[in-house]
Parts: structure tokens; C-alpha cells; sequence
């Protein structure tokens, strides 16, 4: 079936399977790698994007009912200059091995976007095999504290 999707401002068109999730369809036909394949069942946060600025598990949604625009953490930039979240994730060391980076931040951008009161609880479903949690909080606090506008 021929899809068209909003991926980080860039019109997209697509002929997929009707069961092509939205990561399979971003990584493998888009290359847009920054959403990674964790645990492929919606447990791990590594897929996170934004479909209609909301945080989505990409691994778990179906690529032809996306509507919305969709953002990956290569679509927070802007050009050379880092989202506050991405810069504030460099700055607090809310990093290790990479690999749920990119899921991570799209949570943190959803949980300061929303003002939610109780990080932790809302980034829960976001796994870090490298237990950098304690850095990605003060990540988020940082961007809170700068009231950055976002």
C-alpha cells in the first residue's frame, strides 16, 4: 500500500506492507536510524518518537495509520544547534553506550513539554541497560530550571 508520512518536516511517500510498523519503515527504508530496535515489543522506550508531537512506540505502531507528523531525535535539532534536552543530556553525562539515547531524550522533551510533576514515574518506560538514570533526571531538571522555551 502507498503511505505518505511527515518525518522530521520532510514529506515522505512509501509502498509498504499493510503490517510495516512505523520503525521498520523509518530505519529501513527512510535510513533514519536514530529510533532503535530494542526489544520490539513496546517494553524498552528505545523506539520513542513523536507522532503528532505526542511520544509514540514506533516498534508498536502500524506505519500506514500514522496521520500526524512524526519526530525522531534527529528532527529536534535545530541545524548545528542541539534541542535544550539534547544539550542538557551532553552536559549531565545522561549517556553511556548510546543505545536508548535517542528514546530517552524523545521522553524527556514529551515530560518537559508537558510539565509532567513525577520524572521518573513518566520516563519509566524508557530502559537504560547502563542505569544512567539518576543523570537523565537531572537532565530534565536542568532543561525545567532553564524554562527553556521548547
Amino acid at each position: 500500500m502507498d503511505i505518505n508520512l511527515e518525518v522530521n518536516g520532510e514529506a515522505e511517500q512509501l509502498s509498504v506492507d499493510p503490517g510495516v510498523t512505523l520503525l521498520d519503515a523509518l530505519r529501513g527504508r527512510l535510513g533514519v536510524t536514530g529510533p532503535k530496535k530494542g526489544c520490539d515489543r513496546g517494553q524498552c522506550g528505545a523506539c520513542t518518537v513523536h507522532v503528532g508531537g505526542r511520544p509514540a512506540l514506533s516498534c508498536l505502531t502500524l506505519a500506514a495509520t500514522v496521520r500526524e507528523p512524526v519526530t525522531t531525535v534527529e528532527g529536534l535539532a535545530d541545524g548545528d544547534e542541539l534541542h535544550p534536552v539534547q544539550r542538557a543530556f551532553v552536559e549531565q553525562d545522561a549517556l553511556q553506550c548510546g543505545f536508548c539515547t535517542s528514546g530517552q531524550i524523545m521522553s524527556a522533551v514529551a515530560a518537559v513539554e508537558q510539565g509532567v510533576a513525577d520524572v521518573r514515574e513518566f520516563m519509566s518506560g524508557n530502559l537504560c541497560r547502563c542505569a544512567a538514570y539518576p543523570n537523565i533526571v537531572a537532565a530534565i531538571e536542568q532543561v525545567r530550571r532553564a524554562d527553556a522555551s521548547l
